[in-house]
């Protein structure tokens, strides 16, 4: 049994980065906007995080940080696609380069450095239950956020008309600026949000993970929070479930390792990327219950003037 909980405790902390990150691109993408650099804004969250920790010893101002960062560089995509018309793919690709030579740039004094990592809950008479304490009582607060973050999201999105016009900006912008509303500026608000949970999931790396900063320590995830919205049909529920299956694929590899199974690591690593092709296939062909991609995603709106 403590073995059992000993992963599912590293399940969690490993499926929480790409939860944060992935529940940001939902929203971005659910306004229309296609954004791929989500890898480069996490690792900038992640060098700007670890420093704002290091220099004021608090994990709080650290997670600050990293949201800033992130909502930063979010401002440079909104600016490009959204002010100037740029196209979309090339712009998140570019903001990826961008990202990664930034924050070996501001790391590049942190690397070898150590803080303390954020403390976990502890409720007495709760926390100390066999098995189940732990995992429901005894987490960081970045792993009770993100499940906020989703019920937040979805709330928003289903629940209120400012979700529901953010959702008309996604599938027909140009129906929604007929009716008035700025998609614009719906859409860099989206954008910001998109980029401040990345930053954030960025900045929980070397602030809940790891106790310290290394260059690339995003190591892709970044590009997985992507996969993970298309795994979800852009539905904020399902991102929980694919968040988790990712991070238990990536847990439980390591352990098989460890175990000496005799399946190919590489294998393993490529189980989650060809479920959600599988499951994208059972989605399209089904049709029923499921959420297909906003109508104008990924599309240059400019406003008639």
């Amino acid at each position: 049994m403590g073995l059992v909980e000993a992963i599912i405790l590293a399940v969690l902390a490993a499926s929480t980065p790409l939860l944060l990150a992935a529940t940001g691109e939902l929203v971005t993408e659910r306004a229309g906007v296609l954004n791929l650099g989500v890898e480069g804004m996490m690792i900038v969250g992640a060098a700007c995080g670890f420093g704002g920790a290091w220099l004021t010893g608090s994990v709080i101002i650290g997670a600050l940080c990293g949201i800033a960062a992130g909502i930063l560089m979010s401002l440079i995509f909104a600016l490009m696609t959204l002010g100037l018309a740029v196209n979309q793919v090339a712009t998140g690709l570019a903001l990826t380069i961008l990202g990664i030579g930034l924050s070996g740039l501001i790391g590049s004094r942190f690397v070898g450095e150590k803080i303390s990592l954020a403390p976990h809950l502890y409720i007495p008479g709760l926390t100390d239950i066999p098995v189940v304490g732990r995992i429901l009582f005894g987490e960081d607060g970045f792993v009770y956020l993100s499940l906020a973050l989703v019920i937040g999201v979805w709330f928003f999105l289903y629940k209120t008309r400012a979700g529901l016009i953010l959702r008309a900006a996604g599938d027909n912008h140009a129906s929604a600026h007929a009716l008035g509303y700025p998609v614009l500026r719906i859409r860099m608000f989206a954008v910001m949000f998109g980029g401040g949970c990345a930053g954030l999931a960025g900045a929980y790396l070397p602030l809940a993970y790891t106790p310290f900063f290394i260059p690339g320590m995003t190591a892709g995830r970044g590009w997985i929070a992507l996969a993970l919205v298309v795994f979800a049909s852009w539905l904020p529920g399902r991102l929980v479930i694919g968040a988790y299956l990712f991070g238990a694929v990536t847990i439980l590899q390591l352990h098989a390792q460890g175990w000496g199974v005799g399946v190919p690591s590489q294998l393993m690593s490529a189980l989650p990327y060809l479920a959600t092709v599988i499951v994208l296939v059972l989605i399209s062909r089904a049709r029923t219950g499921g959420s297909t991609a906003p109508a104008a995603l990924g599309t240059v709106f400019v406003p008639d003037r």
